[in-house]
């Protein structure tokens, strides 16, 4: 992975309109700190690979812009197990472990999950840019407040509609910082358990016996920019937190919002 002198490659998210043209070409577009990345000749036309050298210049050009200098030592001297994700047209950015592949029709805005530890992913969430306007990410109200927003939204999404199911959750942390940004960021960290009857459909009571499914950590950073709130989340199964949590703390870290490019 590249030190502070070595190339930084950072996968540059095509927008939705085109993404379709995007995945036809199945090539994905790469932008370096150095160069762009070239595909083969003998894969691509000639005039794709010059089209799309100009479109990366145009990308490389427009975060420059948007980071100056923090790009070049924030990125540069990520660590030899992180690669870099930037969406320049949505606005945010973040490191991710460089063995996580990219999982699409996941239904989040993008989505990285570890492929031995299929529980442990990440995705980011937006909220959507013609119904909401937000200044800050105090708009939410303190921490604590957004957390227990943060909570009730994952409890939501995890509402089941099997008999004997049954869930406990409680909220670990919250804290804020400004980042070298100067932009405040909230994160939330949260624990979910969740029990099922091993017998759902027994009569006696004593027949359904509840036998614990999965027992996760919750990680959300959340910020906000062009009017948007932008939530980084994180999850990994309880009994391997503590063993990664040095990576989930620098991808939580690693998340900015930024300027959108319209």
């Amino acid at each position: 992975m590249a030190t502070a002198t070595a190339q930084v490659v950072a996968s540059i998210h095509l927008p939705r309109s085109q993404a379709s043209n995007a995945s036809t070409c199945n090539h994905s577009l790469m932008i370096s700190c150095s160069n762009v990345q070239r595909m083969s000749s003998s894969s691509i036309p000639l005039n794709l690979v010059s089209r799309r050298n100009a479109l990366a210049s145009v990308f490389q050009s427009a975060i420059y812009f948007q980071l100056g200098s923090q790009f070049n030592t924030s990125l540069a001297e990520t660590s030899n197990a992180f690669r870099e994700y930037i969406d320049v047209f949505d606005g945010y950015l973040f490191s991710y472990p460089k063995n996580w592949i990219q999982v699409r029709g996941a239904g989040a805005d993008i989505f990285f999950r570890d492929p031995f530890v299929l529980d442990e992913n990440l995705s980011v969430e937006l909220s959507s840019p013609s119904s909401s306007r937000y200044k800050s990410v105090e708009d939410l109200g303190p921490p604590q407040m957004a957390a227990e927003k943060v909570l009730k939204q994952y409890l939501t999404e995890f509402m089941s509609t099997r008999l004997g199911v049954r869930r406990e959750s409680n909220v670990l942390s919250t804290s804020s910082r400004v980042a070298d940004d100067g932009k405040l960021y909230y994160e939330v960290e949260v624990n979910i358990k969740s029990y099922a009857n091993n017998n759902e459909l027994a009569v006696m009571p004593q027949d359904r016996i509840p036998r614990l499914e999965w027992n996760r950590r919750y990680l959300s950073v959340l910020g906000v920019e062009n009017s948007r709130l932008y939530e980084l989340r994180l999850q990994t199964p309880e009994n391997v937190f503590l063993e990664e949590e040095k990576d989930l703390r620098q991808v939580m870290n690693s998340f900015r919002v930024i300027k959108a490019v319209s």
